[in-house]
């Protein structure tokens, strides 16, 4: 568990709050980490880990860099100490959140998780696996992105945890709080993986 070993040591008792994002991030960059930020700043979070997926079953292999190198990207934009990098779902040999979220919080009984999300990860949602479980165990904040939060937020998911939703200013009481969830109204980042990886195929140098 080496990635997630820097929990920093804050001299008192009480039970850290992380939030956990996860994502290909291929590559990792800005947007993610205005996300981590954001989520942190809003949930008092002393650490938002970067889960970076080994294989993410909803999205083709083709065009997906190696694990090695996406998280050596999501290593440049964390800070090694609020921020963290995380390959542990290649450590846990997990590919699906559902048993990510289970093992995690076994392997860590004292944390105080909260799952951080975008409005395009809840509009998907309904295809992950066990995703009512996940939203059932674990709280969960939704962050503004550009073209997906009026469908994302009218969506299957949205209206099947509608009785969950917390308003902005009750987001601190979300993590160990579960079920519940909060969509924060801050500003949106409109870059996107997939721009990068365009512009990059164009031969465009940011």
């Amino acid at each position: 568990m080496r990635d997630v070993e820097p929990i920093p040591r804050f001299g008192h008792r009480r039970r850290l709050r992380v939030g956990l994002l996860g994502g290909s991030f291929n590559p990792a960059h800005e947007g993610h980490r205005h996300v981590a930020e954001q989520a942190a700043r809003w949930l008092r979070l002393d650490q938002v880990w970067l889960l970076v997926s080994p294989g993410n079953p909803l999205k083709p292999e083709a065009g997906m860099a190696p694990f090695a190198e996406r998280l050596a990207s999501a290593r440049r934009i964390a800070d090694g100490r609020r921020v963290l990098a995380s390959g542990v779902e290649a450590d846990l040999g997990t590919r699906y959140t559902v048993d990510t979220m289970r093992r995690l919080t076994r392997l860590f009984p004292r944390v105080k998780f909260v799952w951080i999300m975008g409005a395009d990860i809840l509009d998907e949602l309904p295809r992950w696996r066990r995703w009512t479980d996940i939203a059932g165990r674990l709280p969960f904040a939704v962050l503004p992105r550009p073209n997906y939060n009026a469908r994302a937020l009218a969506g299957q998911a949205a209206h099947r945890l509608r009785a969950g939703r917390r308003r902005p200013r009750e987001a601190l009481l979300l993590p160990g709080a579960a079920p519940g969830w909060v969509f924060l109204p801050v500003r949106e980042n409109p870059v996107s993986a997939t721009a990068i990886r365009r512009a990059a195929a164009e031969g465009i140098v940011p």
